[in-house]
């Protein structure tokens, strides 16, 4: 039976709820590198904006070699874009499809990871559709400050490239979201949060 009176010592365990302030959110809240950053939010569809400092990113265009084959589209199949929401190409293991974000200093332009390409996969590089090959050339390679609006489905992800595993980094990729998707299903914080709050020793 369960007796109150002999439980000698607790503790108590709530997760992590950011602060917003006006001015900046998250900032102080939510820590400031990409991977911490990436764990501390988890899951798909957040809608928590964070700061992430120091992401690198490339440029690439639909004429490359490497992606002459598949013209304007996609690896989701659309059109890349580029005007206020421009396409971007990611890991997404690590930057799901769908994850929107804004690169300070580009006030009115959004990007959207709606691709990937075999050089990106196991990196934290943001890939940035441009084009034409000038726009590519110039942007060159840059280490930016992104703040993140939403954060896109693992599940997506690996709905979309499930058939397509015949390629290496894309079976690497979705073997990364397997273990992911497992880990996250697997902890008691995610699985029960209500749980985790008042745990007794």
């Amino acid at each position: 039976p369960f007796e109150p009176s002999k439980i000698q010592s607790y503790f108590i365990m709530v997760p992590p709820a950011p602060v917003l302030a006006s001015s900046e959110p998250l900032r102080a809240a939510i820590p400031r590198s990409t991977q911490a950053v990436k764990d501390t939010l988890g899951g798909a569809g957040s809608p928590l904006l964070c700061k992430l400092q120091n992401v690198r990113t490339t440029a690439y265009c639909h004429d490359e070699a490497d992606h002459i084959a598949y013209g304007h589209l996609s690896a989701m199949g659309k059109p890349l874009r580029f005007g206020s929401v421009r396409s971007a190409a990611a890991d997404w293991s690590r930057y799901p499809p769908g994850t929107l974000f804004r690169i300070s200093g580009q006030p009115g332009i959004i990007y959207q990871v709606d691709d990937y390409g075999s050089a990106l996969v196991g990196t934290d590089t943001i890939d940035l559709y441009k084009p034409s090959r000038s726009l590519m050339n110039s942007w060159g390679v840059r280490h930016v400050d992104i703040e993140v609006i939403k954060w896109g489905s693992y599940h997506e992800s690996m709905e979309i490239i499930k058939d397509r595993t015949r390629w290496p980094h894309v079976r690497r990729m979705f073997i990364n979201l397997q273990n992911r998707l497992h880990q996250t299903a697997s902890s008691p914080l995610q699985q029960s949060p209500a749980n985790a709050r008042a745990v007794m020793l």
